[in-house]
């Protein structure tokens, strides 16, 4: 990929896309701030430069329609914080106003613009809505890998006005992947969790070429699960995948690779269930309960496979995670990844966020602010926003 480090700052305008989509509160609060701090070292190189900075992002799923509480205006101020300096604010992403504001700029000054998804053209990839952004730098920098795998206006789009040019941050999320992909160190292994399989039936088949074990938790188990001819209450399942949760199942056999799968469970009465659980064997679960985390005897088997793993890939977790009853599995397994001497990569916001509440970041070889451009990125397929940076 172009580097942001080749370009000549002298007198530049520089358009940056990141990703500011940050959780918050009821009350406008930032409960997380890792993708900010992750785009500042691009930030302050580019600013360092004398550069004028004009920063573009969204926030949330505002549906083309301005929203306050979907504001970038917090983000900006706790940016400015971290920086400690000023971050100047504008009312828009486009229009004569913002033009004008940017024109006034100073060398090293920082612009955020308003929220690009209030406008329903960011989305839709609209050409104009594209130049009329692009009219805002004279080089575009991407910075926003969790968005890389949307062609977007903010996202791509503007590469087909200026020359694009990768961030730190997009260099070492795709170099790190890549590497882990096509030059890992055996035994290889992806541990997969969250509740569907639909999304990542390419990522599977993509991942029994590439890993030589891969660990299935989560509400994905499920069908693999029922898949076996296991009985699995009422706990949630993909009904229509059976026959292709069959059939990786015997790709894997016949590539002799290894799926592990639950082998012991919690179980609940529902999702919310405040109770702490019973645990069974995956063949002695009743029907009126659900499956909601991994048991005691899984935890055992994973993480004696992750201790012998040289290259982990983890996304998704293996329980229901947003119930504080059924975070152990996925926790066990955090501490697990950590203690091991592999190459470790964990992508998605509830397997980083699991790593975080832990304190066990450090003990991460990446942790990827992507989710979605993660899973597509191993997966195989070409990221939008990568592609635009690319020679």
């Amino acid at each position: 990929m172009r580097s942001v480090k080749e370009i000549d700052m002298k007198d530049k305008r520089v358009l940056m896309r990141v990703d500011f989509n940050v959780p918050m509160d009821n009350n406008g609060h930032i409960l997380d701030d890792a993708r900010i701090v992750s785009a500042i070292p691009t930030i302050k190189y580019i600013s360092g430069q004398g550069a004028r900075l004009i920063l573009m992002s969204h926030l949330g799923r505002p549906d083309g329609q301005r929203k306050e509480k979907y504001s970038l205006q917090v983000v900006g101020k706790h940016l400015e914080q971290l920086l400690g300096r000023k971050v100047y604010m504008a009312d828009d992403c486009v229009g004569p106003t913002v033009q004008e504001q940017v024109d006034k700029m100073a060398p090293g000054e920082i612009i955020l613009l308003e929220n690009v998804r209030f406008h329903a053209e960011e989305e839709k990839n609209d050409p104009a809505f594209s130049q009329t952004l692009a009219n805002l730098g004279d080089v575009f920098v991407n910075d926003a890998f969790g968005t890389a795998h949307r062609a977007h206006a903010s996202t791509c789009g503007v590469a087909d006005y200026l020359p694009a040019y990768a961030g730190f941050l997009l260099e070492n999320e795709v170099d790190m992947l890549r590497s882990v992909i096509e030059h890992p160190e055996s035994p290889r292994m992806a541990i997969l969790g969250g509740a569907k399989i639909k999304d990542k039936l390419g990522l599977i088949r993509n991942l029994l070429d590439k890993m030589d074990i891969l660990l299935i938790g989560g509400g994905m188990a499920n069908t693999f699960l029922k898949a076996q001819g296991i009985s699995i209450g009422k706990s949630i399942c993909e009904e229509k995948l059976l026959a292709e949760a069959r059939e990786l199942l015997e790709l894997a056999n016949a590539k002799n690779k290894k799926i592990l799968l639950p082998v012991d469970v919690v179980l609940a009465d529902d999702l919310t269930s405040n109770s702490a659980g019973i645990v069974a064997d995956i063949d002695h679960i009743p029907a009126d309960k659900m499956i909601v985390d991994i048991g005691p005897k899984t935890v055992a088997l994973f993480s004696e496979a992750i201790s012998q793993a040289r290259t982990i890939i983890w996304n998704g977790p293996v329980g229901v995670y947003e119930n504080d009853q059924f975070v152990h599995g996925t926790e066990a397994l955090v501490r697990a990844i950590a203690d091991s001497s592999a190459v470790s990569v964990v992508g998605g916001g509830d397997s980083s966020a699991a790593v975080h509440k832990l304190g066990l970041d450090e003990k991460i070889t990446h942790i990827s602010t992507g989710g979605g451009a993660t899973l597509e990125l191993l997966e195989g397929i070409q990221l939008p926003g990568v592609k635009s940076c690319e020679w």
